[in-house]
């Protein structure tokens, strides 16, 4: 299994290479820790949030597959307007993916999105066949 750094380096290159022989801006895949993610759960539900500064929530798709969810994304390069030129581009288009897997399953239609400020919030509520169900002890 390659290591996080391994990953990395390959991404570094591959920029490396775009940027030598294209000459022109290449497109950088973020790494599998990117976006940021921070996820906590409670008995009912689960909380994912997730930083995506400057991104239009309209270039992010979530999805719940199975056991997994899932984040895709664009950032697309500023168009600029007639008359105007880069001094500095520190900002590269590139697209994410993550996956993360759920520690139980989700009620998919109920989930919740909700973006602002640059963070993407998720509330993915617990189905009800996952819930843990109270016995109910009858005395003889």
């Amino acid at each position: 299994m390659l290591t996080l750094d391994l990953l990395n380096e390959m991404n570094r290159l591959h920029n490396e290479v775009d940027r030598v022989f294209t000459r022109g801006t290449p497109t950088l895949t973020m790494t599998a820790d990117a976006p940021n993610l921070n996820v906590w759960a409670t008995e009912n539900e689960l909380q994912v949030t997730a930083e995506l500064p400057g991104i239009d929530p309209n270039n992010v798709d979530v999805s719940v597959e199975g056991d997994e969810l899932n984040l895709r994304g664009n950032f697309s390069e500023k168009q600029l307007k007639e008359g105007q030129r880069w001094i500095r581009q520190e900002h590269k288009p590139f697209t994410f993916v993550r996956t993360f897997r759920l520690p139980f399953r989700v009620e998919s239609s109920k989930v919740n999105a909700q973006y602002t400020n640059g963070v993407l919030s998720l509330t993915l509520p617990r189905a009800e066949v996952e819930k843990p169900k109270k016995i109910e002890i009858k005395a003889a």
